[in-house]
């Protein structure tokens, strides 16, 4: 047994390692490539074929220095490129909670992850909207600005700057989570002191991301982390195949409505919609834009379907015993299920330094004292890094936390604000009629996920403390 753990070990660290050495040979190759180019260009799409992250491509949309001096010889992308950008905005960890999300509230909340999905495909038609009504509008904080002057854009921004600092901390989380159920036994020990299998793994996971974060330059990274659709698939693929050829089976009948747990069903749902402020860059990015809408409804019933597929399949699996992470059901000794938790583990190493980017540089030019920039990556970045490990070890509860994300932050920027931008950009609000009691109507329904689910997060993470 020992040998088969230190075997396992070496395995899962040389995965750890690689992702981190991929990181730091992307970003050299990439200086080599643009000596020119001192700062990354936010408003540019990083990835012009084959683009976006949901957490990487956010960094384009919150950089305000320059969103006004974007080329519009950039927009070069085609329906077909612009399609797999919307989907990798998409796809991201959520497909690992979505099981749960649906355990929680049982098989009818099926018809509210539907809802959301609609919500959230017409809320990205009214960014389409107010883009068309005023060109001027490049990024998401603009519409903010356009909306409601400065303090739009600051409300657009924060919000965005909270949702990656905590999914960068539930990235933390996640790799703490899925390294223990691979090594249950493993502890370690620092100046004496002992550290149990989670937290000291999400110690090591922190320790080894940090490196990323001192970079300066992190064009080429995304990428090395534009991979949500392949690491999707990869670990819907693999759920599947263990469950219906590794002696698993979809015997779980399950509940048909679970009332208490309809908030953080929901809550999660929402989570999974989270990438409406990359869509005023997918938009500008395009040669025919008049087909946004089409690249909208193939990206949104693609990745419905999928989240649809892994919160059916992972249900029948496991049943009301379904964790937070559907990894953490799988059994360790099967090839699939070892596929779906390295996809997990090394997907966030390479997105984590993205991620936190916006939030770095943001900070960074709050500083004014005379110091030198490297130093100031190097305070800011490891400030940051050690406080998301300090808010992982103290809330170490992943499902918690992104229904949290998901409630308060997710349904506000990727439903809420976008219908509330649109009303006043167009002038809707003046007048009512169909298209007004709509809009409204989701507004409300978003008001409510968001008071219902934080409150409900915010009691569950209080009762796990």
């Amino acid at each position: 047994e020992k040998c088969q753990t230190s075997s396992l070990t070496s395995l899962l660290f040389f995965y750890l390692f690689q992702a981190v050495a991929l990181s730091f040979t992307s970003v050299s190759s990439l200086k080599k490539a643009a000596m020119t180019h001192e700062e990354v260009s936010f408003t540019v799409p990083l990835l012009e074929d084959d683009h976006k992250d949901v957490l990487g491509s956010k960094i384009e949309d919150l950089d305000s220095n320059s969103a006004h001096h974007t080329d519009t010889s950039a927009s070069t992308v085609n329906v077909f490129r612009t399609c797999f950008n919307g989907l990798n905005a998409l796809s991201g960890v959520g497909i690992l909670s979505i099981p749960y999300a649906l355990a929680s509230g049982g098989w009818l909340s099926l018809v509210l992850l539907f809802a959301i999905a609609t919500a959230a495909f017409y809320a990205g038609l009214l960014i389409q909207r107010c883009m068309d009504a005023d060109p001027t509008i490049r990024t998401y904080p603009d519409m903010g600005e356009r909306a409601f002057g400065n303090k739009g854009r600051v409300i657009a921004s924060v919000v965005m700057y909270i949702e990656l600092y905590l999914v960068a901390t539930g990235f933390l989380i996640l790799e703490g989570d899925n390294l223990q159920n691979l090594l249950p036994d493993v502890e370690f020990e620092v100046a004496g002191v002992t550290v149990g299998g989670q937290k000291g793994f999400i110690i090591i996971v922190a320790l080894i991301i940090l490196p990323t974060v001192w970079l300066d330059n992190l064009s080429l990274l995304s990428y090395v982390s534009a991979s949500g659709v392949l690491a999707s698939a990869v670990i819907l693929g693999s759920v599947i195949w263990t469950g219906a050829f590794e002696g698993i089976g979809f015997q779980h009948k399950g509940t048909l409505i679970n009332w208490g747990g309809i908030p953080t069903a929901v809550s999660l749902y929402a989570f999974c919609y989270c990438s409406h402020p990359v869509f005023p860059t997918l938009y500008t990015s395009m040669k025919k834009r008049h087909q946004f809408s089409n690249v909208l409804v193939v990206c949104f019933v693609l990745c419905t379907i999928c989240y649809t597929s892994m919160a059916i399949f992972g249900y029948l699996m496991f049943g009301s015993d379904v964790q937070s992470q559907i990894t953490l059901n799988l059994p360790t000794d099967k090839i699939s299920a070892r596929v779906a938790i390295y996809t997990t583990l090394v997907n966030p190493i390479s997105k984590y330094a993205l991620m936190v980017t916006p939030i770095v540089n943001a900070t960074k030019a709050w500083i004014r004292y005379p110091c030198d920039k490297r130093v100031v990556n190097l305070f800011v970045g490891t400030t940051l890094v050690i406080s998301t490990l300090l808010v992982a070890l103290a809330v170490p509860f992943f499902g918690s936390l992104m229904s949290l994300v998901g409630a308060f932050l997710s349904i506000t920027a990727s439903v809420m604000l976008p219908c509330v931008f649109y009303l006043k950009i167009s002038g809707t609000y003046q007048r009512f009629n169909g298209e007004f009691f709509a809009v409204s109507l989701i507004i409300l329904m978003s008001v409510a996920v968001a008071i219902f689910g934080t409150y409900t997060s915010v009691l569950d993470m209080i009762g796990k403390l």
